[in-house]
């Protein structure tokens, strides 16, 4: 089985993980053991996790996030989740995990998506 996961370093010293697919209680660990390689091999100052492939996240995906998130801080590295689709977004707003990934509130959205409900 091909792995969803897959981590780059930028020229930035930066490292990218991108995920492609679910993540879910059955590859969850890959996600946060892909993050823990990449602090280990590269010592990167920013550890960027990419969402725009991702097509759904579960409460064990989170706890991976949150995972990598201690893995970077313990290296004194950033750590920040990119682009999250319009739904899981919102569920990094509902958990009050935004901004604990490096992603800010948008005014705009809100008023639309409390507008709409979409």
């Amino acid at each position: 089985m091909e792995s969803s996961f897959r981590r780059t370093l930028a020229d930035d010293g930066g490292a990218t993980i991108i995920v492609a697919g679910e993540v879910d209680f059955s590859n969850a660990d890959e996600l946060a053991d892909c993050v823990r390689a990449a602090v280990a091999e590269w010592s990167p100052s920013v550890v960027r996790v990419d969402l725009g492939a991702a097509s759904f996240i579960d409460s064990s995906g989170l706890g991976a996030l949150i995972e990598g998130y201690r893995t970077a801080g313990e290296v004194g590295a950033a750590f920040l989740v990119v682009n999250p689709s319009p739904s899981f977004r919102r569920v990094l707003d509902v958990t009050g995990l935004c901004e604990f990934f490096g992603l800010s509130f948008d005014n705009e959205t809100a008023s639309r998506t409390q507008a709409t409900g979409a």
